[in-house]
This record gives C-alpha cells, structure tokens and sequence, in this order.
C-alpha cells in the first residue's frame, strides 16, 4: 500500500479516536477479533466523550473535509433511518459550516472581476449568509438597487478533495479486488463518478449554465422557480444569482403556522422531480434541505425554489427506458415484467432464474404497497432488498448513481414534509402517461428513423435470440468461477500477512492514543 495510503488511514483514525466515534459502533458487531482488541485498548486509553453521538460525528465530518461532509448532507435527511438526535446535528452541514477563515471578500469579489468590486456593487456584506462544504454565499446590491447573492469557492479546496477521492478510490479498488461480494457495487466506477461530480462543483461556470437551463425549464411552470443568473459577472470561482426570499424545506413550523397546504407541496415534489428526470431528462442532483426553499407567498399553491445547481443529471435514452418501464411494471405490481426487465438488461446474471427473482421481489415490495411513507419502515426494506440482490447476484448500475442519491434526498424529505403522501398513487399516472407516449408506434418510427441504421434490426433480434441468452449464461458462470479461482489464490496470499498486519494495528492503535 502507497505510503500516503497509510497518511490516509493515519487521519481517518486519528479524527475518529479524537471524537470517540468509536463508541458508535458496538464492539459485538465486529466480526473481527484484531480489531475488537485494538478498540478495547482505545477505550481504555481514550477519556469519556463530552458531546452527544449526532455532535461528535457531525465535528469528526467537518475535520474530515468536504469530501466526507457531503455524505454527512446525505444522512441527514434519513431521519427514519438514523436517531433524531444525529440527523438534526448533521443537518447543520447542510448550510452552517465554519465559513472561510480571514477571508476578505470584497478583495475576493476584486480579483474575480479584475475591477474594483465598487464597480459594480453598492455594497456586500462580510458576513456569510450560509457556508457549506465547498463554497459560501453573501448577500450583495448592484449599482441600480437589485438584491443579488454572491456564491464564492473555498480557496485551495480543489488539491483537499483530490487528495481524498484519489485515496477512497483506491480504497474501493482494494475492495473490488479482495472482496468478490463486492464485484456487483462497481465501487471505482462509483467513485470515480463521484469524484468527478465534486470537482464539476468547482466550476461555477458550469453552474451558472445548469442553473439558466434548469431555469428555462421551469419558465412557465408553478412547480419550480429557479432564480435568475446575472451571467456578465459569472466566473469560475464567482456566481452572481437573484436573491430570493423562501422558507427552508426543513421549517414545518412556519409551514404550519402560515397554513401552507403540506399535501400540496409534496405532491409537486413528486412532479417536479419526474418532470425533471422523464421530460427533461435534466434533474438537479443535490437536492438536500439546505438547496431548497419554498414560496408560501400563496399558502394554498406552495412552489419550491432551487437552489445551488452544481450537480445535474441526465440518462442515456435506454437507461430512461429501462427506469420508465420498471415502474410502470412495479406500480402495476408486475413483478414478472420486473424480474424480465432486469435480467434481459443484464442487471442480474444471466444464469439466474427470472421467476425466482420476481417472486423474492414480491415478497420483499408486497407489503409496502397501498402504504403512506409515514407506515413504511424504510431501513428494514433496504435491507430485505440488499439481501435479494445478494442472492441474486444483481449488480448496482454506476450511470444511476446521482439518480438514486436524488431519490434518497427525495424520499426523505416527503417523509418530513407530509408524511401520509402515497408516493405510487401520486407517481404511477404520471408514469403510465409517459411510457404510453414514448413507447407507442409512431414515436417508436420517428426515433428509429432518427437513429437511422445505425444498430440493424438483426442486432436487436440477436440480443433476444435463444442463442444469445444461452452464449450470456455460459459467460456468467465462467465469469463466476474465474472470480472463485482468483479468491483462493488471494486467501492464500492473506494468510501469510495476517499476522504482522496485526501487530502493526495493536502498535498504531497504542501510539495513536
């Protein structure tokens, strides 16, 4: 392992003893005996905690980096999955972070412009109107009186989060390696994607073109407003946008007390963002309290408002396809459609059995049918679900990543929002509309006189064809067995290191302490 691999698990280790995160975790759940020795000693060393379990991990993310800070956002909206008392900690990720230390930013706004910040601006105020991982906002006046808000880049943040995204890519590239349950993650493809997502949120060039297109979307639409881009000061490091006045998604109090119709509002959640993925095919990605409010100038017809559009996604047509048609079948509770889909599009093996995998489905998704979010238990379904793809070996698709970290943010705040919201009800018009006017014949000639011939029908006739099926199920289970010959011969290997790499952890354990 590279040297600056260990520097890597050095810091992680350190930060963690330091806010005793440690005492999260219970020491009978680790399978492993070296490690369960090493914690014993750490907790015999270590003086007793001062700040709750939510404080500790939420200060251990903020000396980690961005990096880490922003799964700390992610968990943070999972309040089903996670005690309150941790997500209302991490929830402050969301827009409260330390600001920059001894920044000037009006000597920022200076040099990004290459002109006297006076220029341009009546007056910006010093303090931040909210900090987050990776950049931080002010509130700010043009010449002619317009309220704006200014966004501006952490400095030198780019070689931090390069640094950690190279060493958790490694990380995963020694997983995928050693661990062949783990082959149907793809975890270096996943952080590599998301390693290139955090560095696109650098560029606020791209963000003012992801804000102006998502704002050309929703141009005449109640469902989203998207403040207005003033694109003659846009520069890579500096953003100015419209200032707008909304309530956080989080403040169900002042929804409450002004009368906002909840029902509403989590309805058009849901449209907006299958507007966003099936019409669009242009969704923001980043969709954490912290990047949205909401207008509640008329109670009864609530609109949401976007924020921070760093991070949009798309699909490739045939992965929209793919998705539509799922749900469609899985609203209608056609499993066996769902089972097809799946295999046919190679997300499970191919000498698996299709039957087998609908009827695991049904069991798993049955009960949760005709059920508000509110009666749903949504960390024991991930795990019913995670133990059905395991057995069936069903791999996790890398080009869906942002699309399910959004349906996490999504789910999430429906939760918080209106509670009794019945997602397949609100969700199965708007996708039968959809495949009806995709996948009917004439949009089916246009798009293939579109594409021309560049795939003939014989190809696609052949991907369906007896012979093909039988050629990816003889693939798949060479597939398997080469995996179980590499495992052996890795075994193999471990065992004789296994026992200086204990010693080594017992020494850093004692001199980490």
């Amino acid at each position: 392992m590279r040297r600056n691999s260990w520097g890597q698990w050095t810091k992680l280790a350190r930060i963690a003893l330091r806010h005793r995160l440690d005492l999260l975790l219970p020491q009978e759940k680790i399978p492993n005996a070296i490690i369960r020795g090493c914690l014993t000693i750490a907790r015999a060393c270590l003086p007793a905690p001062q700040a709750g379990d939510g404080e500790r991990l939420r200060d251990a993310l903020l000396d980690l980096g961005p990096v880490y800070i922003k799964f700390g956002q992610l968990l943070s909206t999972r309040k089903d999955l996670f005690a309150t008392e941790i997500t209302d900690a991490l929830a402050t990720l969301q827009d409260q972070v330390p600001p920059i230390e001894n920044l000037d930013v009006h000597n920022y706004v200076s040099r990004s412009l290459n002109i006297p910040w006076q220029q341009e601006f009546q007056d910006i105020d010093a303090t931040p109107l909210a900090a987050a991982s990776i950049a931080q906002v002010h509130r700010a006046r043009l010449l002619d009186g317009t309220e704006v808000v200014i966004k501006l880049v952490r400095p030198d943040i780019e070689p931090t989060i390069a640094a950690d995204m190279d060493w958790l890519r490694r990380v995963a590239d020694l997983v995928h390696q050693r661990l062949p349950e783990a082959y149907r993650f793809h975890l270096p493809n996943l952080v590599r994607d998301h390693a290139a997502v955090l560095l696109k949120e650098l560029d606020l060039f791209a963000e003012a073109r992801n804000q102006i297109q998502l704002r050309r979307n929703f141009a005449e639409s109640d469902l989203l407003y998207v403040p207005r881009v003033y694109a003659k000061y846009s520069r890579e490091d500096l953003l100015v946008m419209e200032y707008v006045d909304g309530v956080p998604i989080s403040d169900i109090q002042t929804f409450n007390q002004r009368g906002v119709d909840l029902e509403k509002l989590a309805y058009k959640g849901v449209e907006t963002f299958f507007t966003q993925v099936f019409v669009h095919n242009f969704f923001h990605a980043d969709m954490h309290p912290g990047n949205i409010l909401v207008d509640i100038n008329d109670p009864t017809n609530p609109r949401y408002i976007a924020l921070d559009c760093a991070i949009i996604g798309s699909l490739t047509p045939a992965d929209q396809a793919f998705l539509a048609r799922n749900l469609v079948a899985f609203f209608n509770r056609d499993f066996a459609t769902v089972a097809e889909l799946f295999w046919t599009n190679g997300w499970i093996p191919a000498d698996q059995d299709p039957a087998e995998f609908a009827a695991v489905i049904e069991t798993v998704c049955g009960p949760i049918f005709d059920k508000p979010l509110a009666e749903i238990s949504f960390a024991d379904f991930v795990v019913e679900l995670f133990k059905a793809a395991g057995q069936f070996e069903m791999e996790l698709q890398p080009q869906l990543a942002l699309l399910q970290k959004t349906l996490l943010y999504i789910e999430g705040l429906g939760r918080q929002i209106y509670p009794q919201l019945d997602l397949w009800q609100t969700a199965k018009p708007f996708m039968e509309t959809w495949v009806a006017e995709q996948f009917n014949p004439l949009t089916a000639f246009i798009a293939w006189l579109e594409q021309g011939l560049k795939r003939g029908q014989w190809v696609s006739q052949f991907e369906h064809s007896e012979a093909a099926m039988q050629l990816r199920r003889t693939t798949a289970v060479q597939t398997r067995q080469l995996r179980a010959l590499e495992q052996r011969l890795d075994q193999q290997s471990r065992r004789q290191r296994r026992s200086l790499i204990g010693v080594v952890l017992v020494g850093m354990v004692i001199w980490l302490v």
